[in-house]
Order: structure tokens, then C-alpha cells, then sequence
């Protein structure tokens, strides 16, 4: 009887550690399966530093938040203000009373809803025109947490984590206020729904949409969607009835191109006497971009004078010398922006084409008109012919 019970006594402690051993192996597995394992790894090591950085007390978030929070931007390290972005001053005033204002001081639009700023506001205009600038500057302006939502990061293979990962923005957002929520590029997210889109594509914008809804209804939360496209017309009907407030950021004025180079040149070492308008009205149909890259462009002209004199024997300072408005007029001279390069080189490619289709529809003894409608319905035809 007592061997029984000591055998007995024996099983069941055999069975206790081979469940145990099991339930570890799974644990284990479990967690080298997890698709967001590293990020979540990563996100948790910073959750200190974060709540430190920005003043608060330690919040609690759970991993899906932790994730979003991998992208989140203190407005202290965001080197981007009003005064370093030239010209848009209608714009930017705008903006300041719009979002930064109320996000900064609530007590003063707490006490009518008419006053509550606005969930959406969007920023179109062509590419290079300082959106994402202005984005940067308003949450620096306002002090406003900056989570800046990227696609890849909502994006799962598993089913239903890429909703989780659309909900974590929105409640760490809350969690974080006063926040700002910056969409760039927005057309690629949350561009017009087709029948031939994915579902789970489909599924993850209608779960941000009726987040965005949700939070709206919340008149005391101080978190603001900020959208940048250079393509409004491809965004959702929904998305646009989000976006109530709207600011075209265009292409610069003369004046306003004069102000862009002034900004960018303040602090550089620059000669004193350059025509900051002359130069600004040589550059028609430049954007802010374009802008930074004629002065960066500029800026080698010194150096290269100071590696020809070291070469040459003939050195007389070792610190190149300030840049100077010829090196301005050189690179307008000699260069052309990559959207003036692009179009002369389709330009170029389809006279080519048309060059080389003249030529063989003279060589036929056809019209260029009568070759074309034939190469037109050659390929028609090779397109309807069954494949055998």
C-alpha cells in the first residue's frame, strides 16, 4: 500500500513539472511568434524616457500603444518654428489662432463649443511648399505631443492587430494630450475606398474614421488630426467631411521667395550686399525646397576655390570665403530644378518617339497619322487574339 502511494505521489509530481515545462515552452513560443515583439521590446525600454522628457507622470499603455509610442516626438526636440519657415504669414497666423491657441490656453475657449478647435485640420499644395514644416512648427509652437502615424506601423499580418494598432493612436493620443496626430502624405492611407482594395485594408481606415468620430464627440479632449497631401482631390469623401478646416500652402510669391532665402541664409556665412529680391525674382516657379537646394548647391562654390588653392600652392586662408550672390546666379545659370529636369526629359523622349515614327512612316510611304492609327490597331489586335 505504501509503494502505491509513493508511486502514485511520484506521477504526480512528474505530471506537475512536465505541465509546468510545457506551459513554459509555450510562454516562450508565444512570445518569439509575437509580430511586434521587438518594437514593443523597444517602446518599453523608452516609456521612462519619455514620460520624463515630457514632464508627466508615468502613464499606462499596452503594447499596442507601446508600439505607436516608438513614434511619438517630443516638441522640444523639433528645431522647426514659425520664424524658420519664410513668407506663408497668413497661413502660419491663421494656424496660431486655430490649433496652437487652443491646445496652449483652453481656458479660453473651454466655455462655448463654438470655440472648440478644430479634430481636422488639412495642408495641400504642391510638393516642397513646407507642409510637414508647418506641421513640425505647430506642434514646437503649441507644445503639443507629436505622434507622427506611419502606414508600415499599422500594417500586421495578424488578423484584427492592425484595428488595435488604429485604436492605440487615438488612446495614447488622449492618453498624451495636448496632441497632435500628423497624417503626411495622407492620400496613401486614407485615399477614396475601391471594391478592388483589400480588406483588411478597408477595414483598418474604417476603424480610424470611426475613432476619429469617437474622440470628436469629446469636447474637452485637446488632440488634433493634422493631415499634409500634395493630392487632395484622391482623398476620401468621408476623410474631407474630417477635415473641415483646410490651408492651401502654394507656391511662393516673389516676395514671399525673397523671405524663404533670407531665412535659410540667416546665421550662414554670407556676404552682406546680396539682393535677396534680385535673386528671388530669377527664381520663377520655385518652391521652398527648390529654394534650399540652390543655396546648399551654392554653398560648394567656396569650398571648391579653397581645394583649387591648396592644389595650386596659392592658399591664403584656411575658413572659405563667405558665399557671394555670383555663386547664387551661377547655379540658376547652370542648373534647373529636378520638376523642370523631369518634364524636359519626357518632352525630349516623346520627340524622340515621334521622330523615329516619322522616319519609318516615311520610309513605308505612309502619313505619320496613317502609322500611328496602324500601330494602334496592330496592338489591339495582338491584345483580342486568343493565346493558343
Amino acid at each position: 500500500m505504501a509503494r502505491k502511494q509513493t508511486s502514485f505521489a511520484q506521477e504526480l509530481i512528474l505530471y506537475a513539472i512536465s505541465a509546468a515545462v510545457s506551459c513554459l515552452v509555450l510562454v516562450v513560443g508565444l512570445k518569439h511568434l509575437d509580430p511586434n515583439k521587438e518594437a514593443t521590446k523597444k517602446a518599453a525600454e523608452r516609456k521612462k524616457e519619455i514620460s520624463k522628457r515630457f514632464g508627466r507622470p508615468r502613464v499606462l499603455t499596452n503594447p499596442y500603444e507601446d508600439v505607436i509610442a516608438c513614434d511619438v516626438i517630443n516638441p522640444d526636440d523639433i528645431d522647426v518654428t514659425f520664424d524658420s519657415i519664410g513668407g506663408l504669414e497668413k497661413v502660419k497666423q491663421e494656424l496660431y489662432e486655430l490649433v496652437i491657441l487652443p491646445l496652449q490656453r483652453p481656458n479660453l475657449f473651454g466655455h462655448c463649443k463654438l470655440l472648440s478647435p478644430p479634430k481636422g485640420v488639412l495642408l495641400y499644395g504642391p510638393p516642397g511648399t513646407g507642409k510637414t514644416l508647418l506641421a513640425k512648427a505647430i506642434a514646437r509652437e503649441s507644445g503639443a505631443v507629436f505622434i507622427n502615424v506611419r502606414v508600415a506601423n499599422l500594417m500586421s499580418k495578424w488578423f484584427g492587430d492592425s484595428q488595435k494598432l488604429v485604436t492605440a493612436v487615438f488612446t495614447l493620443a488622449q492618453k498624451l494630450q495636448p496632441a497632435i496626430i500628423f497624417l503626411d502624405e495622407v492620400d496613401s492611407f486614407l485615399g477614396q475606398r475601391r471594391s478592388s482594395e483589400q480588406e483588411a485594408f478597408t477595414n483598418m481606415k474604417t476603424e480610424f474614421m470611426a475613432l476619429w468620430d469617437g474622440f470628436t464627440t469629446d469636447q474637452t479632449a485637446r488632440v488634433t488630426v493634422l493631415a499634409a497631401t500634395n493630392r487632395p482631390e484622391e482623398l476620401d469623401e468621408a476623410i474631407l467631411r474630417r477635415l473641415p478646416r483646410v490651408f492651401e500652402v502654394g507656391m511662393p510669391s516673389c516676395i514671399q521667395r525673397a523671405k524663404i532665402l533670407e531665412v535659410i541664409l540667416k546665421g550662414e556665412n554670407v556676404e552682406d550686399d546680396i539682393d535677396y529680391d534680385y535673386i528671388a525674382s530669377l527664381c520663377e516657379g520655385y518652391s521652398g525646397s527648390d529654394l534650399t537646394d540652390l543655396c546648399k548647391q551654392a554653398a560648394y562654390f567656396p569650398i571648391r576655390e579653397l581645394l583649387e588653392q591648396e592644389k595650386s600652392g596659392q592658399l591664403t586662408s584656411e575658413t572659405p570665403r563667405p558665399l557671394k550672390q555670383s555663386d547664387l546666379e551661377k547655379v540658376l545659370s547652370i542648373g534647373k530644378t529636378s520638376r523642370v529636369a523631369a518634364a524636359e526629359y519626357g518632352n525630349r523622349k516623346q520627340t524622340d518617339m515621334q521622330s523615329r515614327l516619322g522616319s519609318s512612316s516615311e520610309q513605308l510611304g505612309v502619313s505619320l497619322t496613317d502609322f500611328v492609327k496602324f500601330l494602334s490597331l496592330m496592338g489591339s489586335a495582338q491584345r483580342t487574339t486568343p493565346e493558343n
